[in-house]
């Protein structure tokens, strides 16, 4: 079975040519202690068996500075795609996303929990829908980083976006005991489920947990990230944590969720 990664992180060991300035000046623990460059990357997927990486702007690193990102995609087109980010709120926002767009970057990232300062953003601020609208337009699938107390916000943006394709990150970390209010989305076609690492390791059965979310949004919509090396350990462990954590699922469901989701959002 071919693997595609969909959330992974480079962090430069150059950093006079990618300068590191995570939000509100402080830089993420993670990227810090344990970065994983480009070649590095390419390494730990080889010993991991995983084909492709969609990498993921670490903006707890660089902000929406997606310098390196677009540079190693462009450096490794046949095993790596890229997703950007950029201000929503901002006046050029949608010239923004053009720009990093037409470097080859195939996703737009929309960031709200897990910053590295404290802040009010709220998902479904009106002023970021030229935004939006710029992205769906584009044919861009966005994932957003946010937490389940936050789903409302993702329904609104859902509604008004229903042409967007847009992917939950970590599945917004639902309670895995209780993630009605995560189901409840299951009936917005134009919603994705991004599962990673992090659900595994929240949920007492990972198992029955992903039993239920595929009941309820079919396997077809989602897709495995894993985080890596945002989450300890080597990105081999990582993806065995995964397999595990669906092996009770079907052959083609688990073809979908580690590799032909991906391949849908993001023609990797």
């Amino acid at each position: 079975m071919s693997v595609i990664d969909i959330h992974p992180h480079v962090i430069a060991e150059d950093e006079r040519r990618y300068p590191r300035a995570g939000f509100g000046g402080k830089q993420s623990d993670w990227s810090r202690e344990r970065p994983v460059d480009a070649a590095r990357m390419l390494e730990a997927m080889d010993e991991a068996g995983i084909q492709k990486s969609v990498l993921v702007q670490a903006s707890t690193c660089y902000g929406h500075d997606n310098s390196y990102v677009a540079d190693s995609v462009a450096a490794h087109p046949e095993r790596f795609a890229g997703v950007f980010s950029v201000d929503m709120l901002a006046s050029g926002a949608s010239q923004d996303i053009h720009r990093w767009a037409d470097r080859g970057l195939k996703g737009l990232r929309v960031f709200i929990a897990g910053h590295t300062t404290a802040h009010d953003a709220r998902l479904d601020d009106p002023r970021s829908f030229p935004a939006w609208r710029t992205a769906s337009e584009a044919g861009l699938p966005v994932c957003v980083q946010m937490r389940a107390p936050q789903l409302a916000q993702l329904e609104t943006l859902l509604k008004e976006f229903r042409a967007a394709r847009i992917v939950l990150d970590h599945m917004g970390r639902p309670n895995p005991d209780d993630a009605g209010s995560l189901f409840a989305l299951a009936r917005y076609p134009n919603l994705y489920l991004k599962f990673s690492t992090h659900n595994v390791r929240d949920a007492p059965s990972p198992q029955v947990f992903m039993r239920r979310v595929v009941d309820a949004f079919g396997a077809q919509r989602i897709a495995w990230g894993s985080n890596y090396p945002a989450s300890a350990g080597s990105l081999k462990e990582l993806l065995a944590l995964a397999r595990e954590a669906t092996s009770s699922l079907s052959a083609s469901d688990q073809a979908s969720i580690f590799s032909g989701t991906a391949k849908k959002l993001y023609a990797a």
